[in-house]
């Protein structure tokens, strides 16, 4: 039985991985760990931990490792301090890590120390700021991608990663957005209060190489919102350097019957909110990934999402009042063609079980590799 350890350390990680973790927790050949902190034990947040605590997972492990939205350097450190005492705990075959978070950082540092495999979900991706820098890292320090699409694939192998060690299996939150389980629109918004006919999605992250213009930059654009006629469920930023100052502005927004504001949303309520949404408008990769396959339009602001893959219909503007302004004028007006996203065809759990259940994963060569192009 091999002992497969995921980390998580946001909502948005967790609203990915989630249908991996479920379909190995039940499978007679795994023993599954699942590493908890971050955002999760957060209260500001929502305290997402709950969340996790509802799939009833058998080995759910959590560790507070948050310091402040400026210390992301000791956050990293915090992690990898109690990963790594867990893992010497529980002796993992394989750690599983997503994106470019990090605690994503602190697992395959962790792992690939420690002479564990680590395996990374969504790399070879493009996510501009500081995220970027992480992405890359993590899949340098990885034996095993599972990547979404073939562009991300082609820039591992750039990267000089072994072809052997690539497995395309779409992004996994596809399957939950299509899947039959979803509650429907009535529930959900029973479940949050929510009187709106309707709505719009808010979702603006900090971008942290702009940390300096940010609180301008979220005082324009709740100013643009609160300008506007439109409802709007908002929903709190993500941990990251910038994220108190948008917190604050959203302040600006309470008791306004237009306003809904959320720390957090349930995953599969989340989905069911965008897809009867009218649009949705910040820099949230929610607008590049699962607005499109639901044809919903997008208003993306800034730079934060510059660099991502786009094969949508989008709306971008930079960070200056008028141009949001007029976006929003517009956006009623805005015809969404046919988006053609590769991310997936909605079988990624599938895919992912076949291959970890491929021998071949299993003899990746711990001394890492490099492919001369």
């Amino acid at each position: 039985m091999k002992k497969i350890l995921f980390l998580t350390g946001t909502r948005a990680d967790f609203g990915k991985i989630k249908s991996l973790i479920s379909v190995l927790d039940i499978h007679q050949d795994f023993e599954v760990f699942v590493f908890v902190t971050g955002m999760h034990l957060q209260k500001e947040y929502g305290f997402t931990l709950l969340e996790i605590e509802r799939c009833n997972f058998k080995n759910v492990h959590t560790f507070e490792n948050y310091t402040h939205e400026s210390t992301m350097d000791l956050t990293l450190a915090k992690t990898i301090e109690g990963l790594s005492s867990y893992c010497k705990k529980v002796s993992p075959d394989l750690i599983i890590v997503h994106g470019d978070r990090v605690e994503t950082l602190a697992g395959s540092i962790v792992g690939s120390l420690n002479n564990i495999l680590v395996a990374h979900i969504e790399g070879g991706e493009l996510s501009g700021t500081v995220d970027e820098l992480i992405r890359h890292s993590v899949s340098k320090l990885s034996h095993v991608h599972f990547v979404s699409n073939t562009d991300a694939a082609k820039r591992l192998l750039q990267m000089g990663e072994m072809e052997t060690s690539i497995f395309n299996i779409g992004s996994p939150d596809i399957d939950i957005m299509f899947s039959d389980t979803l509650p429907d629109v009535a529930t959900v918004k029973g479940y949050y209060d929510i009187d709106f006919d309707e709505f719009a999605i808010v979702m603006f992250h900090p971008v942290t190489t702009e940390s300096a213009e940010m609180q301008h930059y979220v005082k324009d654009f709740v100013s643009s919102l609160l300008n506007d006629t439109h409802n709007y469920i908002v929903i709190y930023p993500n941990n990251d350097l910038g994220s108190q100052c948008i917190i604050k502005e959203y302040e600006r927004l309470k008791n306004n019957p237009r306003f809904r504001i959320f720390p957090s949303l349930r995953f599969e309520y989340f989905l069911t909110l965008l897809k009867k949404s009218q649009f949705i408008i910040g820099n949230s990769s929610a607008g590049i990934r699962e607005a499109p396959y639901y044809g919903i339009p997008i208003i993306n602001i800034g730079t934060r999402q510059q660099n991502r893959v786009i094969h949508a219909d989008i709306i971008n503007v930079d960070y200056r009042n008028e141009n949001i302004n007029k976006a929003l004028k517009d956006i009623d007006y805005h015809q969404v063609r046919e988006t053609n996203a590769d991310f997936g065809q909605g079988n990624s759990t599938a895919l992912f079980l076949n291959s970890i259940q491929n021998n071949d994963i299993w003899k990746v060569n711990h001394q890492k590799q490099f492919r001369d192009n």
